[in-house]
């Protein structure tokens, strides 16, 4: 489905995907759709090994190649983590905007350097956090803002499934609790105050592959997340709490349902006090549904014409996300220090501390 255009004509941006792996492949699929971008090519040293791009001449081997090739206005950035802030930086002191996907940058002087070379060049940029994209998460934060829940109590996230063979560089942490971290701070409308979180290595990888994050928002309200490349199936689940009910979001399904507080008592006294509330209606919503990554793409582009309230995460927000993850890893790795002074088999036994 191409990118929706004005009806006022305006010529179309010039745009151009790094990295054609499992994510760039599919920007280069929707660029080269769209009415509003000339799509100008792809920068993968290994080659285009999807077939994403339509032109074998408009696949490049480096990007002094692609910027040589003619103008560009802006670039989505789909190489892996630590490649970001060289790329990024490069790209905006040549005049390109940059859509970075997440995360911002492999540490948080990176992504400093990220946002300081973008302001100072006058471009724009922003993060692919592209979960804030999924429809079901849309008009949940949507209904929340609205009162459904009234007080909200918590919000937790479950993102687990099998370990992907296409990560290489990075644990669950960068790759997936980057998503959670941004979700609870964008649902609840507050920066987050505090957080802890246990790790776990069970795959034999100096990564990560599970990580449970419990915390606070400036609010009050609490959040939990549970991540893991563990589990045999595949989840990816938003819950919120309020005091009315709790509206519940599958991302895979893009399906959103509420589970209502009931009005009627049960006359059984021992489930009733088990319950702490009545069990009420459950509505499963009718959602109009489009694919994330289009709606991301928009969005960005809405931003580089300057149409109103463009659907972006600022590069300062990917940047607050970087800060939470990296304070999280270091106090993670003081109480390693501490712990291993202590006695090494008491850590292992009770998880790595984020």
């Amino acid at each position: 489905m191409p990118l929706v255009p004005d009806s006022t004509p305006t010529p179309p941006l010039r745009g151009a995907v790094l990295g054609l792996g499992m994510l760039g492949r599919h920007h280069a699929r929707l660029l080269q759709a769209s009415e509003r971008v000339a799509f100008a090519g792809a920068v993968d040293p290994g080659g285009d090994r999807f077939a994403a791009v339509r032109d074998p001449g408009l696949v490049f081997g480096s990007v002094g190649e692609l910027l040589a090739a003619g103008p560009l206005d802006f670039a989505v950035v789909a190489v892996p983590t630590e490649e970001h802030a060289p790329v990024a930086v490069e790209l905006a002191g040549r005049g390109v905007s940059v859509l970075v996907e997440k995360p911002l940058a492999a540490s948080v002087a990176e992504a400093r350097e990220i946002v300081v070379a973008v302001e100072a060049a006058g471009v724009h940029g922003a993060v692919g956090h592209v979960e804030r994209c999924n429809p079901a998460l849309v008009e949940l934060r949507r209904r929340v803002g609205e009162g459904q829940l009234g007080e909200v109590f918590l919000i937790a996230t479950e993102r687990v499934g099998p370990f992907p063979d296409r990560v290489r560089d990075v644990g669950v942490v960068k790759d997936l609790a980057t998503h959670d971290l941004d979700l609870v701070r964008w649902l609840g409308g507050a920066p987050v105050e505090r957080l802890a979180a246990q790790t776990q290595h069970r795959m034999g990888r100096v990564h990560e592959d599970l990580v449970l994050v419990t915390g606070r928002l400036e609010s009050g309200v609490a959040f939990n997340c549970t991540v893991d490349w563990l589990s045999p199936t595949k989840v990816r689940r938003t819950r919120v709490l309020g005091e009315r009910g709790m509206l519940v979001a599958d991302t895979l399904t893009a399906d959103l349902t509420f589970y209502a507080n009931g009005e009627v008592s049960s006359e059984w006294s021992s489930a009733q006090a088990l319950r702490g509330v009545s069990e009420g209606d459950a509505t499963r919503y009718a959602l109009a549904r489009r694919e994330p990554l289009l709606v991301e793409l928009e969005g960005f582009v809405d931003l580089l014409e300057g149409r109103p309230d463009p659907r972006v995460v600022t590069l300062r927000e990917g940047l607050e996300v970087r800060r939470r993850v990296d304070a999280g890893r270091r106090r993670r790795a003081g109480e390693d220090r501490a712990a291993a002074g202590g006695g090494g088999r008491a850590r292992r036994a009770r998880g790595d501390r984020l």
